[in-house]
């Protein structure tokens, strides 16, 4: 078990270190039905405190970047990610987070499209995760993926970051295959196609999805700006 070496009164007066944390979420196929669930990497610590234990990709915050600079180069030292999108989502500044001295972490999350996803460095000490499906984590880091699932959820009641985890294009099918694996329910393919097909950003292309066996999907596009953003959601 990790051991302080500090006494409290010194802790009491140190200040607060900066952190940076990322969630960085894709999708990949369920291992069990192949369809389309939410993942995302984690690292194994090599030091304590939590030594052995599975976290965020992060690190502390130098004093010579900025968090931007900061969440991606962490992200790419340890995953070998490089999202084209990558915006802060909270702070997590809880007065027991470590039990070593108190740090506060500027969290920073992003969605990747799986040929983005399969550019990440894979290892002993870094590998995905199911989102739904996670063991214990380091410090408050279950806690940081639920705050980051609920936001997502949210967003996709209203927004349009489900193209984040697609291609230019697309078939109907699989924007409502990004839907049932983030919101984790089935849609009814009838009612969703026709909603969809309403919506005056997503466009026909004129082409068609092949390779299948049946009868090839039309594809389409999205013409409108996908971005996190700012939203309505509380804590």
């Amino acid at each position: 078990m990790f051991t302080n070496s500090a006494n409290v009164s010194e802790r009491r007066l140190a200040p607060p270190s900066l952190a940076i944390s990322t969630v960085i979420f894709a999708l990949r196929p369920s291992e069990r039905s192949g369809r389309p669930t939410l993942w995302l990497p984690l690292v194994r610590r090599i030091r304590e405190p939590f030594k052995e234990m599975w976290a965020l990709p992060g690190g502390p915050l130098s004093h010579d970047e900025s968090l931007q600079d900061a969440a991606s180069r962490n992200l790419l030292e340890t995953t070998g990610l490089a999202p084209e999108f990558l915006e802060q989502l909270y702070a997590f500044g809880g007065l027991h987070r470590s039990p070593s001295q108190r740090v506060v972490s500027i969290v920073y999350w992003a969605l990747v499209q799986p040929t983005e996803a399969a550019l990440a460095d894979e290892s002993e000490n870094v590998r995905w995760f199911r989102a739904d499906k996670l063991e214990q984590l380091a410090f408050d880091h279950n806690a940081i993926v639920d705050y980051a699932l609920w936001r997502l959820r949210n967003k996709m009641a209203y927004g349009s970051i489900a193209y984040h985890f697609l291609g230019e294009y697309f078939t109907l099918a699989q924007v409502r295959e990004v839907y049932e694996a983030v919101l984790d329910r089935p849609l009814d393919p009838a009612n969703f196609r026709r909603q969809l097909k309403s919506a005056p950003e997503i466009e026909e292309t004129g082409e068609y999805l092949q390779g299948g066996k049946h009868r090839p999907p039309r594809l389409y596009r999205f013409t409108g700006t996908p971005g996190l953003g700012p939203d309505r959601s509380t804590p």
